[in-house]
């Protein structure tokens, strides 16, 4: 998680939105095992987020995706959660200036 905060630093386009959705995605990863991808149901991360929008929840994790944080593969199944990638993020604490 220190990693992503180094990340966030420097990059206006993070809202606290977004980190409390990458904490509750981060926190499911830790109940699950530490596997990746995740694959998760949008209402099991938004219940962890204290988000009560849907449309909110899949704009930061969309969000998220596109600026390089995690990857996103939505699954378009009823019955079959959207997997999350989460990527190194170690280079961004070692490429922040101050």
């Amino acid at each position: 998680m220190s990693d992503f905060f180094w990340g966030i630093k420097a990059d206006a386009r993070i809202s606290i939105t977004h980190i409390g959705v990458y904490a509750a995605l981060l926190q499911y990863r830790i109940e699950n095992g530490w596997t990746n991808p995740i694959q998760v149901f949008s209402y099991e991360i938004m219940n962890l987020a204290k988000l009560s929008s849907a449309i909110t929840y899949h704009k930061c994790v969309r969000q998220l995706s596109e600026y390089g944080y995690i990857r996103y593969e939505p699954s378009f199944n009823r019955k079959k959660g959207s997997k999350i990638y989460f990527r190194d993020t170690s280079y961004l604490k070692e490429n922040y200036e101050d």
